[in-house]
């Protein structure tokens, strides 16, 4: 008995460990010469492709990628969504939790892919390098596990994002130096191409369908700066996941997708042969800032069937905002799903933290183009983020080196205000410069309140923290009232995310356990708002066990 009990046990053990495999790529990262818009354009890419390559593993799998910087910048790359537990060194963002890599150097990521699922997706953390360094990472669950809905008969990742006839890296120079510079793209894209609406483009995505099956589109937003309603002509989607969480089934035509955010749909091949058009619309929530009215659109053709006019779906108004609340709000996770961890039901720190546009002072030697030479910048609680740039965050609180960042970054607003009345917002226009980071303990139970504010403008900003996911439990217009909205908090099934598009003019209230050791950013992912400083970190300390420990860096760790 005791023999068969041994037996068992090790084929178990066996069987685990050959159902996690060492997942190696390689990134060669130069300069690349992509035709759009019947214009060349030189622009820096992943393997002479655009978008880079698309990552398959399975949950449990380790990925290791030598990335090789032949480029004329400095680089890194983040592997947007991964928890990266207990490898934060290899979480790929400038400055925080490492030195960037340098032109003519290389730096291996190593990380496992731990409970997780779905639909991720890995960019360009330097510069505005992102806009065309990026690509899909899909994780399969392992042992051959079947998904928690019907199995697709096959599965298409669908990247959204833009083009722009200039260099990007010079844009976000310009925009940075003086706050100027409209950010405008030339083309917003569905897989890298155009698409045929847009005068002059030749390239258009295409997906041959088989009628009667059904597909898994595994939607991602690697737009630098615009949010995006999706739809295919004719069709209903089932969402059945998001930034790699599984979701209960939610039937909808539309699918909103802020920049950052992964949405997994079923789309069942349903309707009459023909071709019909899949359409990216940009959602638009700030009334100042200029925009691409353009839309991008892909085919979907029927097996069998040829049509030179595909059907066009109707799209959304731009500033439809009833309709992108309603997508996002009516979303709830799968609770019953292998894994779930629950919500955890008692709080051991909780922060209200504003976030919205503001007004930093130029130097004396520059001119900017806002009132009393300032010029645009963002900030969290009124403290506009600023990077280091002698030693990453990481290191220097491994290291125990000081003077890099401070501890302090408030729990709350300095001053309680209408956050979304334009006319009490505006006496909180200039904000505060400063790398002040919240220090919390491993294990504790972090909720924080994302409140929009309608300084200089209101607008709706996905928030993207690294290193862990957090449930929302709940998002709403106007200003947050704990009395009243604590009582919608949803703590039985909400939606996992490691991105929330904070509702324009609203709040979302998120919560997560800390039980990551490193430093983590959480930060706004339309790409200009970053370097103006809507951004903030934590410091996760290390647990009392080996287990909970950040282990030190690796040898090849990029220097500042």
């Amino acid at each position: 008995m005791a023999r068969s009990f041994f037996l068992l046990l090790c084929a178990l053990l066996l069987s685990s460990m050959a159902s996690a495999a060492v997942v190696k790529h390689t990134f060669h990262v130069r300069n690349h010469t992509v035709k759009a818009l019947c214009k060349e354009q030189v622009v820096v890419a992943v393997n002479k492709k655009f978008p880079g390559p698309t990552i398959h593993v399975h949950e449990g799998d380790t990925l290791v990628v030598d990335v090789f910087n032949d480029s004329p910048h400095n680089l890194t790359i983040h592997w947007h969504g991964v928890f990266q537990l207990l490898t934060g060194w290899a979480d790929g963002t400038s400055y925080v939790t490492q030195c960037p890599i340098r032109p003519g150097n290389k730096y291996t990521y190593k990380f496992k892919i731990t409970g997780q699922e779905g639909t991720l997706w890995w960019h360009a953390h330097f510069s505005f390098l992102r806009a065309t360094v990026y690509g899909a990472l899909v994780i399969r669950p392992r042992n051959s596990r079947p998904y928690p809905f019907p199995k697709p008969y096959r599965e298409v990742p669908i990247l959204l994002g833009e083009w722009w006839d200039t260099d990007v890296v010079e844009m976000e120079r310009k925009s940075t130096a003086s706050g100027g510079g409209s950010n405008v793209s030339d083309a917003y894209t569905i897989n890298g191409k155009p698409g045929r609406l847009y005068s002059c483009a030749k390239d258009t995505f295409k997906m041959k369908v088989i009628p009667g099956k059904t597909y898994l589109l595994r939607i991602i937003n690697a737009a630098l700066n615009t949010p995006f309603f999706f739809k295919l002509a004719g069709h209903k989607f089932i969402v059945v996941g998001v930034d790699a969480s599984y979701t209960n089934p939610y039937h909808t035509d539309v699918v909103v997708v802020a920049p950052g955010q992964t949405t997994d749909v079923l789309l069942t091949a349903d309707q009459s042969p023909a071709s019909y058009y899949m359409a990216a619309y940009p959602y638009v929530t700030s009334p100042l800032a200029p925009y691409d009215n353009t839309t991008t659109v892909g085919i979907v053709q029927y097996e069998n069937f040829s049509s030179s006019k595909p059907i066009m779906p109707v799209m959304p108004p731009a500033t439809d905002t009833p309709t992108a609340h309603k997508f996002f709000t009516n979303i709830t996770g799968l609770s019953r799903r292998r894994g779930y961890n629950p919500v955890p039901q008692h709080v051991d720190e909780r922060m209200f933290i504003t976030i919205g546009g503001g007004l930093d002072q130029c130097p004396p030697n520059v001119q900017c183009g806002a009132p009393g030479n300032t010029r645009f910048a963002a900030s969290m609680n009124n403290i506009s983020f600023q990077l280091p740039s002698s030693l990453s965050m990481l290191e220097a609180h491994f290291r125990g080196v000081r003077g890099i960042f401070t501890h302090d970054f408030p729990d709350n607003p300095p001053l309680v205000y209408d956050y979304t009345n334009a006319t009490a917002a505006a006496a909180f226009v200039a904000t505060e410069k400063g790398t002040r980071l919240k220090k919390l303990a491993y294990n504790a139970n972090v909720e924080i309140v994302l409140q929009n504010t309608a300084v200089l403008s209101t607008e709706n900003h996905p928030m993207h923290l690294h290193g862990f996911n957090f449930f929302v439990l709940a998002q709403g217009l106007g200003n947050f009232n704990r009395e009243t909205d604590e009582k919608t908090f949803n703590l039985v099934n909400p939606q996992e995310r490691n991105t929330i598009a904070v509702p324009v003019g609203g709040w979302a209230v998120l919560r997560f356990k800390a039980n990551n050791p490193g430093v983590w950013l959480i930060h706004c992912h339309v790409e200009i708002h970053f370097p103006w400083g809507l951004a903030a970190a934590f410091v996760v300390e290390n647990g009392n066990t080996p287990a909970s420990t950040l282990p030190p860096p690796p040898a090849d760790l990029p220097q500042c």
